[in-house]
């Protein structure tokens, strides 16, 4: 639970920029597949950026929360 409670006592900015990082490892987890390298590498590649995804997706909405999330999305609805 230390671990969680450290995250939620983040700012509001640093959720969304841990949020946003999940993107760029979202995409170089597939875009490595055009790689010129073996199949296991490919897959070894794919786990790890994939994790890093996750983990940037799960830890940015636990910086936010509930009400960051909320507010995050009535930000994006008004654009």
């Amino acid at each position: 639970m230390k671990i969680k409670e450290w995250l939620q006592s983040l700012s509001f900015r640093t959720g969304v920029i841990v949020l946003m990082c999940c993107i760029p490892f979202y995409i170089l987890s597939f875009a490595q597949m055009l790689l010129p390298i073996s199949t296991t590498a490919k897959g070894v590649l794919w786990a790890v950026l994939f994790g890093l995804a996750k983990t940037c997706q799960y830890g940015g909405l636990t910086i936010l929360g509930v009400e960051g999330y909320k507010r995050l999305r009535n930000k994006f609805r008004k654009q």
